[in-house]
């Protein structure tokens, strides 16, 4: 790794270094390290999003842009009341050479933590898993249905995108799998839902409406009576 031809002057130009090239103070030392080791830098501003990392050892600076669906604001703001769901796509076409053979799109889920009273950002493919088991730990419906739904459409969109990108078919394809498992994740989430609710009618059913039970409760009731009867008449005889 080389630090020393870092590519300053496209560093400048986006601000992520100043004129005396010391790194901007928007950035903690702990991303900085990150970001000479070739992690993304990524710079939200409402609906524009850009991402910047460090490559060919450090000597050109990678940057895409891209455009969310939603604002940002009112995606933090809705956040807090329920999971929102948004998309980032590439502002430059398919096979543009600077970005071919990259997909330029992902989904995110903005989920608030009441405990640290914080919005985390996640990604559907990336945190699929993590963000799957917080999605049944909330036992929302209402959320789980939706997330079931952000899965499909995200589904749906890579089966379209295969034949387009056919350098990355592969890695479009293992992140097609990792949608499709937690898709059954969810499906047997919502399964164990309705069969617990199927398994509380029945028993209602059973001690309200069982016209075989009732009758036999019933029967039961009058032979005790009946019982009851006799062996008082046997006791009166018995003191005469």
């Amino acid at each position: 790794m080389q630090n020393e031809n870092l590519p300053t002057e496209e560093l400048k130009k986006f601000g992520i270094i100043n004129e005396d090239l010391s790194f901007s103070k928007k950035l903690k030392a702990d991303d900085i390290q990150k970001f000479l080791q070739g992690y993304t830098i990524v710079a939200d501003n409402e609906n524009n999003r850009a991402t910047f990392q460090l490559t060919e050892n450090n000597t050109k600076l990678k940057v895409i842009f891209l455009e969310r669906d939603k604002n940002l604001s009112e995606i933090l703001d809705k956040s807090k009341e329920k999971i929102q769901y948004s998309e980032t796509r590439s502002q430059y076409y398919v096979n543009d050479n600077r970005h071919s053979a990259q997909l330029g799109f992902s989904k995110q889920a903005f989920v608030f933590d009441k405990e640290t009273n914080t919005i985390k950002e996640m990604d559907l493919i990336k945190n699929a898993h993590e963000l799957t088991k917080i999605v049944s730990e909330r036992k929302n419906q209402e959320e789980i249905n939706q997330y079931k739904l952000e899965l499909e459409k995200l589904k749906s969109f890579l089966q379209e995108k295969i034949g387009l990108y056919p350098e990355i078919a592969k890695k479009i394809t293992n992140d097609l799998n990792i949608v499709s498992r937690e898709i059954d994740t969810v499906n047997s989430i919502t399964l164990d839902e309705k069969q617990i609710a199927k398994e509380n009618n029945s028993k209602v059913q059973l001690n309200v409406n069982d016209k075989d039970m009732y009758e036999d409760s019933n029967r039961n009731r009058e032979e005790q009576e009946e019982l009851q009867s006799e062996e008082q008449k046997k006791s009166r005889k018995f003191r005469r």
